[in-house]
């Protein structure tokens, strides 16, 4: 009886630490930092396009631009700064170049690439990697808010 009353004699605080450790580590256990699904800043287009397709039908789509983290829409309207931009436009400073490139994109476009998902996400490449080649704007990723194809 004596050894079992020495093992429990040691048994006792080693528990008694493990359960103030384990304590210890949920209270003051620094959490993971969030990690956002989006890094940069979502900038919608605030004018819609209505273009007519390469097959003839027409489509109104809504666009936004996922743009590159640290790069984000001015405050003051235009390339030079100052003022404020156009009815229709918002503060990109290239917004003019991005809507040209939309433009030439959707009309070069068939209704199949904007009704089926896959070619939508291919269209959607495309305009990305001609944003970046045409003008000094950094896009991860564009959206179509809306679609509609007629």
């Amino acid at each position: 009886m004596g050894k079992f009353l020495k093992n429990k004699k040691v048994l006792v605080p080693v528990l008694a630490l493990v359960v103030v450790l384990g304590a210890w580590k949920v209270v003051f256990a620094k959490s993971p930092a969030e990690k956002h699904k989006i890094e940069g800043e979502v900038y919608v287009l605030p004018k819609e396009f209505l273009v007519n397709l390469a097959d003839g039908r027409y489509a109104k789509v809504s666009v936004a631009l996922v743009l590159a983290p640290g790069e984000a829409a001015a405050s003051g309207g235009g390339h030079g700064g100052g003022g404020s931009p156009p009815e229709g436009y918002g503060p990109l400073p290239q917004e003019a170049v991005v809507r040209d490139v939309v433009v030439d994109e959707l009309t070069a476009a068939s209704d199949r690439d904007l009704i089926d998902r896959a070619a939508r996400h291919a269209l959607k490449r495309r305009i990305a990697r001609a944003i970046e080649k045409h003008s000094d704007v950094k896009v991860e990723d564009v959206l179509f808010t809306d679609v509609t194809v007629q």
